[in-house]
């Protein structure tokens, strides 16, 4: 299949089946991804967002819908989740539309969502913000160096030199 020129229809079966494996990532590990450190491995997911711009909607959808089903703070969770997946997956996005280092998508995977998520975790849970965030960072680093080795496989798989 040419990885490159997809129609609209297997666009959306693509989205979907992203979304799909993004949750199931999520639910399988989430005795992890919601601990003190968040080891969110799902998140790595975001990274295909440089190789597939069409994939920003559905990847936010996607952290949206597994804190909906997972998440413990409800709307906090479910619609910062959704934007904090937005902004990180468009990073992914702009850095792919720009042919910037496939590396770098390591850096917004690692700093968004902990950022952001620290910024309502610590006045829900009254732990100074930059604890909250330190916290985040350890388990978003190690999503973003996956994230960074999973976009340069496919990079290679599919073959987008």
């Amino acid at each position: 299949m040419d990885m490159k020129n997809l129609s609209k229809t297997q666009k959306l079966c693509f989205s979907g089946a992203v979304m799909a494996i993004y949750i199931l990532l999520m639910y399988l590990t989430q005795s992890f991804a919601f601990g003190q450190y968040q080891v969110r491995i799902a998140t790595a997911i975001y990274s295909v967002a440089y190789l597939f711009e069409f994939l920003v909607v559905p990847l936010a959808l996607a952290n949206l819908l597994s804190n909906l089903l997972m998440g413990g703070f409800g709307f906090f969770d479910i619609v910062g989740g959704g934007l904090v997946g937005l902004l990180t997956a468009g990073c992914c996005a702009w850095l792919g539309k720009h042919r910037l280092s496939r590396s770098l998508t390591a850096v917004p995977i690692a700093l968004i969502p902990a950022l952001g998520v620290a910024s309502w975790l610590s006045y829900l849970l009254s732990v100074p913000y930059w604890v909250m965030a330190g916290s985040l960072m350890v388990g978003q680093l190690i999503a973003g160096i996956a994230g960074a080795l999973l976009t340069g496989a496919l990079w290679k798989i599919w073959k987008f030199q």
